[in-house]
Parts: C-alpha cells; structure tokens; sequence
C-alpha cells in the first residue's frame, strides 16, 4: 500500500493549525467552548479543524477512513475501523484543549495513520513553538528534520518524567502512587502531544500513564518507538491501538531494562 509523504501530511497539519487554530487562540468567545465532561471542554477550533484534517487527508488518500476524537463522541462505532481493512487517520485536532481554552500555549495536532490495527506513520504539531515530529514504522523519527533519540538509560531515581495518577475516578493502583515519591518530582503538561515530543527527544526519561485513548496515544507510541525508546503496560503485555482505552498503567521508558527497573521501583 503506498504511503502518503510526511513532508506532505506535515504540510496539511500546519495549515491547518494556522487556518483553524491559531487565530483562535486566545479569542475564543463564551460560546465557543462547550464542555463534553466535567473538565474536559470543547472549542469551535476542535471541530473546525478536525473537520478540516478529515477532509484534505482522506483526499490525499483515497479510499481512507478517519477516527476523530469529535466524531467519536457522537458515534463512538467509529473506533471499529481500527481493526478494519481500510487505512485509518486518527486525528486529535487540538490536543491540550484545556490549556487552549485556558490560554496556556501547551497544545499541539496528533495525527496518526494505522492499518488494520498498526500503526504506519504519526505526525506531531505544536503550532505555537513551531515544532513538527514525524515518525514512519520502520523509518525512524525527526524533529524539524533531525533525527530524534531517547534519552540515554539511567537509574530511576535519576530519570525525569510525568505520570498521569488519575482517568475519571479510577486511579493508578495505590502501590504506585505510594512509590511515585522514589522517583523525582514529575511534570504533567496536559497535552500528550508534548510530553511524547518530550520523550522522543530525550527531555523525559518515562511516562506513566492511565488512559489510552487512539488519539491521545497512538501516533506517540510510535514516535517513541521509532526513536528508540521501550513501553508497555506493566504486566509486560504490548501497546494495541485498537485496545482498552484504559490501562493499570502504560509504561514508557530508554529502553527494555530502563522499563523492568522502573517497574519494579512503581510496583513493588
């Protein structure tokens, strides 16, 4: 099946980001923001420009479907196609709408490409800073075109992180939470996008995390893998894109052992 060019869905996402989403930030009437959950809101620029990536990347790619975190929550059937025959987009358009939505210049773009449950290709765009992170299964990772890497392996309580303690009211297990404190003080951005940009560049060491939702976490799991890094749930069992959208916790670290020592620090 032949691949779009990176430098081409680059392309759309950034347009995208400068039509439908910048000029919004920062000038979002009271109107348009909606909250679809208790802390979790919705902007006119989630929907705008998820409309807008819909279209341009199934037309670069005809015959493709798209799940979209806004599609999705008025037809949750659409994360079917995951495990389809068709090539899949799955689009965050705004991912950090919080901070958006606050003001706060911590969000980006996800876009992730996957076929019959794997994923191909990821795009990864923070408008504000100008960054773009591309990865392609097989092909390695960049950064603005430069190669991406891990950061190099290191003792848990010398590595640097964001662990995300909560998914609605269900939490991490309390041995984890309890033994968080063996590790250094850890960061949560809000925006996945970031924190995987983070991590594929060597600016985190680890990631914990609680939910999994396809838009949030599929695009990044392959961008960290191109670049190097080790995860998996800690019973040891892989990352699925079409899997639960909830885990007892994912765990992203340099590299196999790295994960194995940080496991049994959080576990034990």
């Amino acid at each position: 099946m032949p691949l779009p060019c990176p430098d081409t869905i680059a392309a759309i996402v950034a347009d995208v980001a400068a039509t439908e989403i910048m000029p919004r930030f920062g000038h979002l009437a009271a109107d348009e923001v909606e909250k679809k959950n208790p802390g979790d809101p919705v902007t006119i620029a989630d929907r705008e420009a998820e409309k807008a990536l819909s279209r341009r990347l199934t037309d670069l790619m005809p015959g493709s479907r798209v799940v979209g975190e806004e599609a999705v929550e008025t037809d949750a059937g659409l994360l079917d196609l995951l495990d389809g025959d068709d090539p899949v987009w799955i689009i965050d358009p705004v991912d950090g709408t919080t901070n958006f939505a606050a003001g706060l210049p911590l969000f980006a773009t996800i876009i992730g490409l996957a076929h019959r449950s794997e994923m191909l290709m990821a795009c990864l765009h923070d408008p504000v800073h100008g960054k773009t992170a591309l990865a392609s299964a097989g092909g390695g990772a960049t950064l603005n075109g430069t190669r991406c890497r891990v950061a190099e392996p290191t003792e848990p309580q010398h590595m640097y992180g964001t662990v995300k303690l909560r998914f609605g009211e269900r939490t991490l297990p309390e041995a984890i939470v309890r033994n968080c404190q063996k590790v250094p003080p850890f960061m949560d951005l809000r925006c996945a996008a970031l924190e995987y940009m983070a991590l594929a560049t060597g600016a985190l060491h680890y990631a914990l995390y609680r939910k999994l939702k396809p838009w949030d976490h599929a695009a990044g799991n392959l961008l960290h893998r191109e670049a190097g890094g080790f995860s998996a749930h800690l019973d040891g069992s892989a990352y699925a894109v079409a899997g639960p959208d909830a885990s007892h916790g994912f765990l992203y670290a340099p590299d196999e052992q790295n994960w194995a020592a940080l496991t049994e620090t959080l576990t034990r």
